[in-house]
Parts: C-alpha cells; structure tokens; sequence
C-alpha cells in the first residue's frame, strides 16, 4: 500500500499538535479545542456533520460518493489537570492544564489521516466516519457520542492510543484484551468514637479500615485465577482530626482493574463481602460505593489481522504489546461494534499523566498514514464481504 503522508504534511500536523499542546482543555470544557479542529475540517473542504446534538467535540466525514459501509474512526481531544514540567517552547499556556496523555497526538494523527482520504475521496468504497470525542478523561464522552446516535450504520471502529514506552515506527496491535475496566471504589466505616485513652468504650474505625484494607489483598490472590488478572489498590484512607479522639468514621477509596467482565464481577462481588463481613465482625457497619467506569478494551480478532497487515504495508512494525492496566472509554464503542484500538510506538521521555510527558512528532504522520490505509482497506473488506 505504501506511505502516502508528504513533509508538508508533517509540518502542518507537528503545527496543529502545538496548538492543541498550547491550549489545553479539560473535559466537557473542550470549545476552543472544538472550533479549532473544525476550521482546519473545513478549511480542507472536509463536510461537517452537525445533526449530531455534542456541546464539544466534532463529527466529520470523508467519502460517500460511492455506496458503501461505513467505518468509524475516534480521536479523544481533552486534557488534565496537571502543570505541564516539560521546558518545551510550545508548552501549555493554561496554568495546571496539560496535554499529558497524548490526546493532543491523537487529534493530529486523525486529522492528518482526515486530510489524506479527502485526497483519495473519489475512490473510498464508502464513509469515513471522524469522531474527534471530548471527556475521554472522564471517561463519558464516549457514552455521550453513542447516545448521540453516531455509530448508527457503523460497521466498523478504530481508534489509537499514544504509548511512550514503543519505539517510534512501532505499532502495537493485539486481539482480545489491551485495556482494563477501571472501577473507583469509596468504602465508608462506622465505629463508634470515644477518648483515646479508652479505645474499650468506642469501637475504632481505623482498626476497622487496616484489617479490611489488610483482607482485600486477597481478594485477587485467592479469587483470581493465575491465567487472569485484576488489580485492587486503595490510594486514599482518611479519619480522625485530633490526636487523642477516636472518630466515629474512616473512609477509603481507591480503583479495582481487570481485563474480563466475568473477573470484574467476581471481585466486584468478593470485596463487598470483605468489607461488610470484616467490618461487621468489629461491630461496625460499612458501605461500598462504586464509581463504573469504562469496561475492558477488547478487540475484534479479525480486525487486528487485518491491521497487521496495513501496518506493514506503510513501513510500521507490528508488535503484540502487553495489556494495560489503564483504562479507555473507547471501550465503550466496542461494546456496540467489533473494531480494533492500537497502542502508537511515540519514544516518549515519561509515561502517561506525568508532568514531563511528551510524544516524539516523527510518529504523527506515521499515524496519518497507518489510519487512512486501515480505513481505506476495511471499506474494502467490508464491500468484500457476501
């Protein structure tokens, strides 16, 4: 298939990705982000679909000039709260704002795939579909553009994620599980306060939060087999606010990860036992609330053949990277139609998140290239199809 993207090219995605990096906002907060990507839609003379009810974010469409499926194709589009430590000349002009995951990348990379179909728009077998999707970090932007109404007549999904730790002019590509369902977690425990000096008369809710937070470690020890694997951290504990009062209450909350909706269940279920059942043999009460978040990403087999073989094409090396335990709500699109999420080889100084994170540029048009072959190849697949 070849590469397609030219130098010009690169240079204006390299521009667009510092001016999102620049201009960082959060979710839900996206409308400068917004207007930009759909000027430089437009000015590439590239249709706007505006039927679809989003405060922020953008849909748009290449092809259709043909009958023919058509295919989706996601970039998310907001940043976090974070002060940007990188010393870059382009660094975020917005204090405590940052791109630090990437989505910055990831808008460029499917605009430059964007502006690539619209110079072979006469020969798609069909529609290219763009979802530039706001709140990813929230992780109900998805849910918000699906409600929208915008996968109707989807055949098909795809959609990237940055991945500092690969090499740039790597692709990691891997059917079934690559990202985890990322549930939040607060426990609430209710003892019953007393003087410090006598602990007998009141019933201690930090005891009651160290031997449940003790007994949840095996939760994934001893109910997860070895072939799976889930995660169970608790990040906050809080209680108390004087040294020699015993409170009457301890709360804590943290995040449980796992790449299988039957695992996810069974530890969903495991740790509200242990809660109540430790806290209940202190004499105390407790309550689990959760906070769902998205499920795992799974992708479709079939697709990710076929994108190994795209990926060649271009001049990327495909690789199976190893699942992640964070989560995307792009999984969400999944639930609703079979496509693929790959990991981008961006030879990234910091992981995801960190103050210092940063891609390398060189793989924007790489991106460009690999997202216009893929969706130029699963038309045809799809006009294949009996």
């Amino acid at each position: 298939m070849g590469r397609f993207a030219t130098a010009s090219l690169e240079q204006k995605l390299i521009a667009f990705r510092r001016q999102l990096h620049e201009n960082p906002e959060q979710s839900h907060e996206e409308f400068e982000t917004t207007a930009a990507i759909r000027g430089w839609l437009i000015e590439a003379g590239i249709r706007i679909v505006s039927e679809y009810p989003l405060e922020t974010g953008v849909i748009a469409e290449v092809g259709g000039l043909q009958d023919g499926p058509i295919i989706a194709v996601r970039a998310d589009i907001d940043a976090l709260p974070i002060q940007e430590e990188t010393g870059l000349s382009f660094a975020s002009r917005v204090s405590g704002k940052m791109h630090a995951c990437g989505h910055d990348f990831h808008t460029a990379a499917i605009l430059g795939a964007a502006l690539l179909l619209k110079k072979r728009e006469q020969e798609l077998k069909g529609t290219v579909r763009f979802l530039f999707q706001p709140a990813e970090e929230k992780a109900k932007g998805a849910i918000q553009v699906i409600r929208s109404g915008v996968l109707a007549g989807v055949s098909a999904i795809f959609g990237l994620h940055n991945k500092p730790d690969l090499p740039v002019g790597t692709i990691g590509i891997k059917a079934g599980p690559i990202m985890a369902s990322a549930d939040g977690f607060i426990v609430e425990i209710e003892g019953r306060g007393s003087h410090a000096a006598i602990p007998e008369a009141g019933i201690d809710p930090i005891v009651v939060s160290a031997h449940v937070i003790t007994a949840l470690q095996s939760v994934v020890s001893r109910n997860v087999g070895s072939l799976d694997s889930a995660v169970v951290s608790v990040t906050r504990l809080n209680s108390g606010n004087s040294w020699n009062v015993i409170p009457d209450k301890a709360e804590f909350e943290g995040t449980l990860r796992t790449f299988d909706e039957r695992v996810r269940a069974v530890v969903r279920d495991r740790f509200e036992q242990i809660v109540v059942g430790v806290s209940s043999a202190f004499g105390a009460k407790a309550k689990v609330h959760w906070n769902d978040g998205p499920p795992p990403v799974i992708n479709d087999s079939e697709w990710a053949a076929r994108a190994t073989l795209v990926a060649s094409s271009v001049g990327l090396d495909p690789i199976e990277p190893a699942p992640s335990a964070a989560g995307e709500d792009f999984a969400f699109y999944l639930q609703e139609t079979p496509g693929l999420f790959v990991f981008f080889g961006t030879s990234g100084p910091a992981e995801w998140h960190h103050p210092a994170f940063d891609v390398d540029e060189k793989a924007l048009p790489l991106a460009a290239d690999f997202f216009a072959a893929l969706s130029v190849d699963a038309l045809n697949q799809l006009n294949a199809r009996p």
